[in-house]
């Protein structure tokens, strides 16, 4: 059985310090803040790229450097004969294309997945990988068994204030100004690939109650054998400050109870384009091994 290693990125919520706990690599996502360059998690933490989002600086997102990524490669190689490296969706982001196209330099040893993931599903994904190396997977078996499940997970999000959705230009200004006016709380879903409106109702309440009625629908009919198996795991992911977030997590543990569900904010890559103040319910699929 040959050694495997898992590598991520910080889109999956995963710190460097519960990487390391996992044994496994974390790449930091980069952001541009007035030009310059910060990594999430290192030289950037989450208090401080909030501080710097209210002031409403420069902030843009980019992907991890490509010598950057081929040099860690290339230093677990020494140590382990395969690397499964779960990026997040292809849908979301270039990188995992970029990474696809530098993983054909390595004959096979680099197995990069496209599981259609982000946030807390993306860590679902990387401890699904990290059961199935110990439980004596190949990197490609691992790969196809994230891919051929990729659909097994749902996500519904609720936003605070358009603002960001505006500035990165997923809407009008005008939509953004009746919005804010009406008090409007856009609910977005991620089934696969793509960030997709879901509803728009008043007060973020409301928006709650959307976001759980449609998990629930989806965990008693789309997922329902799953749960019957206790195949299914609930999330929370938040930007901004937990307040809320727990607040939330008791909604959701009087609505699902008997689920084990797991808070973590979400990465900054994704708070840069939806603002503080954002929460999300989340269901994926756990491995059988």
């Amino acid at each position: 059985m040959g050694k495997i290693a898992i590598v991520t990125d910080s889109n999956s919520g995963i710190t460097q310090d519960q990487g390391r706990e996992l044994g496994i690599s974390v790449i930091p996502m980069p952001f541009y803040i007035n030009e310059k360059v910060y990594l999430e998690g290192i030289t950037l933490s989450q208090e401080e790229f909030y501080e710097r989002l209210t002031t409403d600086e420069p902030i843009s997102t980019s992907q991890p450097n490509p010598g950057e990524v081929c040099g860690l490669w290339d230093a677990l190689l020494k140590d382990y004969d395969e690397i499964v490296h779960i990026p997040m969706s292809s849908g979301l982001s270039a990188s995992c294309e970029t990474a696809m196209g530098l993983a054909r330099d390595y004959d096979d040893k680099v197995q990069v997945v496209d599981n259609q993931r982000i946030s807390v599903t993306q860590r679902q994904s990387v401890l699904d990988a990290i059961a199935l190396a110990e439980a004596g997977k190949s990197a490609s078996e691992i790969k196809k068994i994230l891919e051929d499940e990729k659909f097994e997970s749902s996500i519904y999000i609720t936003l605070e204030t358009l603002k960001y959705l505006k500035r990165g230009g997923r809407i009008t200004p005008a939509a953004a100004a009746i919005g804010t006016v009406l008090n409007l709380k856009p609910v977005l879903q991620i089934q696969g690939e793509k960030l997709d409106a879901y509803s728009k109702v008043r007060g973020k309440k409301q928006a709650k109650r959307v976001m759980l009625k449609a998990m629930k629908e989806d965990l008693e009919k789309r997922f329902a054998k799953y749960v019957q198996s206790g195949e299914m795991c609930l999330q929370i992911a938040y930007t901004g400050t937990r307040d809320e977030a727990e607040e939330f997590q008791q909604e959701v543990m009087e609505t699902f109870p008997g689920f084990e569900i797991r808070m973590d904010p979400l990465s900054l890559s994704v708070a840069c384009h939806i603002g503080d103040g954002a929460l999300a319910i989340a269901c994926a699929k756990k491995v059988t091994v």
